[in-house]
């Protein structure tokens, strides 16, 4: 992560403005529209009565109180968590390809947390623990193998697209053979927001915010990393306590979205290489951009998911998917320049010496 002087700041300070409105917008319309037969203009009624304390149709206050505020919520907390938990992955690796789905933090989140689901279907408390216990697994086995393989920037990131396969697939078996593991399959595995309620959220959001908050102590150490590990450590940084530290936290920020929604891809690839592109923050900075603009976009995409083929419903994995794909590509294909020219350069001064 790059230091950020004057400039950066006014640009972080002018991003997360323009996602704090771009949030409240998204917000509201998913307040107002939505698959269920409740109209823009009686949500608007309904919205203006409960605002001034007046009676409001029993109906339309179910529907905005118990299934779409519940759905923007989680949206919320659920985009927040992922963009942050990608940045930090990416800044204590310094590789901007790193992310929960890319690392395989998604995936063995999701299936530890199946596991605790279908074996101690009560203890609602140790399906947190027993995903964010698959979170660091995953990260464990990933960071094993990129080890015995080598430590390059592409060897991290094949890692993780392997290890996360094999979660995959495992996940994939439980729900074949003990298909009571998970109500709904397709919302499970591409994610999703549907039927969502107030009682996970409330699990999960202090795991998220003591892990947030444990980010951003550690974002002056992340920043040092960006130096490399000999210089950070000359300035007296824990090199491997930092960057331990900073793979706990998003393993944790991961696995409380992945109990909530499900196993959704490509906001922790998305939005912190987006942040980066405008600002340039610093971690701490960053964080607080990637919390913002993760809602905006989940909230959006589940919005767009709803209501794009209406009066049907797509999995909001899938819109994330259309977005995150291509957007995976073009980093790769940024990559390639970059280290193309880089090579270049290295070639003609080896000529000129």
């Amino acid at each position: 992560m790059a230091h950020g002087g004057e400039g950066t700041s006014e640009k972080s300070r002018w991003a997360c403005a323009l996602g704090v409105v771009a949030l409240a917008f998204v917000s509201f319309a998913s307040l107002l529209w939505g698959t269920t037969a409740l109209g823009t203009r009686e949500a608007l009624q309904t919205l203006a009565a409960l605002a001034s304390g007046s009676t409001a149709d029993p109906t339309a206050t179910l529907v905005l109180l118990s299934v779409r505020l519940p759905r923007v919520v989680a949206g919320m907390c659920c985009g927040a968590a992922l963009a942050c938990a990608g940045l930090l992955l990416q800044a204590s690796l310094d590789n901007d390809l790193a992310s929960p789905g890319v690392m395989g933090v998604n995936s063995g989140a999701g299936l530890l947390w199946l596991v605790a689901a279908l074996w101690l279907p009560g203890h609602p408390m140790l399906r947190q623990a027993m995903a964010f216990a698959g979170a660091l697994l995953a990260t464990f086995l990933v960071y094993l193998v990129s080890r015995r393989a080598g430590t390059s920037r592409g060897t991290v990131v094949l890692a993780g697209v392997a290890v996360s396969s094999l979660m995959s697939a495992a996940i994939d078996a439980i729900v074949v053979v003990w298909p009571q593991s998970v109500t709904d399959r397709v919302s499970f595995t591409l994610g999703g927001l549907s039927g969502v309620t107030f009682k996970p959220l409330a699990l999960c959001a202090p795991a998220m915010l003591v892990a947030l908050a444990a980010g951003a102590y550690l974002g002056r150490g992340v920043d040092l990393l960006a130096l490399g590990d000999e210089a950070a450590h000359g300035l007296g940084l824990d090199v491997r306590a930092c960057r331990l530290g900073a793979i706990v936290c998003a393993a944790l920020l991961a696995a409380s979205a992945v109990s909530v929604c499900g196993l959704l891809s490509f906001v922790g690839l998305i939005v912190p290489n987006l942040v980066r592109m405008w600002a340039r923050p610093t971690t701490r900075q960053g964080l607080a951009l990637c919390a913002v603009w993760g809602a905006a976009l989940l909230v959006a995409c589940d919005l767009v998911a709803r209501t794009i083929a209406f009066p049907y419903e797509l999995p909001v994995g899938l819109v994330l998917a259309l977005l995150g794909a291509p957007f995976f590509i073009a980093l790769l294909m940024r990559r390639g320049r970059r280290h193309g020219s880089h090579s270049v350069a290295s070639g003609r001064g080896g000529d000129a010496s």
